[in-house]
């Protein structure tokens, strides 16, 4: 790949943040809401990843609680953006087991906010816009490295996704 290919993946990437727990709308989001809020910040590395039909499949499949009067919580929507990236790399019945995994060690907020930081962290030092991978968090726990190896899994398919597709554009 050359140097102007690296960059054009790169350029894709530069900006890209995922919103902290707090920044996760708390007033209720209808469904299809919830998919053009996942949508505006998921689309720029996956696009299409999430649609109203899946959302709606990861509720019928028990992944996330079902909308409290057609609307889908801040709780929910984190579990979403987590779903979203890590259906890539895994089976349904392993995120299923990877959710029930945070419920009994981490509460929600703590551990999205771990996959967002992580996630940019690996993502941004993938595409070479950092020179090395930071430390995030204070622990060092199965628990985590398991969600590093995911998260790494997911980068690296946005790496190849991008630059395949920089590759065919020149």
């Amino acid at each position: 790949m050359t140097s102007a290919q690296k960059m054009a993946a790169a350029e894709q990437i530069r900006n890209f943040r995922l919103p902290r727990y707090h920044e996760i709308p708390d007033v209720g989001l209808y469904l299809e809401q919830t998919s053009k809020y996942l949508a505006g910040f998921l689309d720029p590395i996956l696009p299409g990843i999430l649609t109203p039909s899946m959302i709606s499949n990861y509720v019928k499949k028990g992944l996330i609680d079902s909308p409290a009067k057609k609307q889908y919580s801040r709780q929910q929507i984190a579990y979403l953006f987590f779903i979203a990236m890590a259906k890539n790399v895994l089976s349904l019945d392993a995120l299923r087991g990877f959710i029930l995994l945070q419920k009994q060690t981490y509460g929600l907020e703590k551990a999205y906010n771990y996959f967002v930081e992580e996630f940019e962290n690996l993502l941004f030092f993938t595409f070479e816009l950092k020179e090395s991978i930071d430390t995030v968090g204070k622990e060092n726990t199965d628990e985590k490295r398991l969600l590093h190896s995911c998260i790494a899994a997911v980068t690296q398919i946005i790496y190849l996704e991008k630059s395949l597709s920089a590759i065919a554009e020149e």
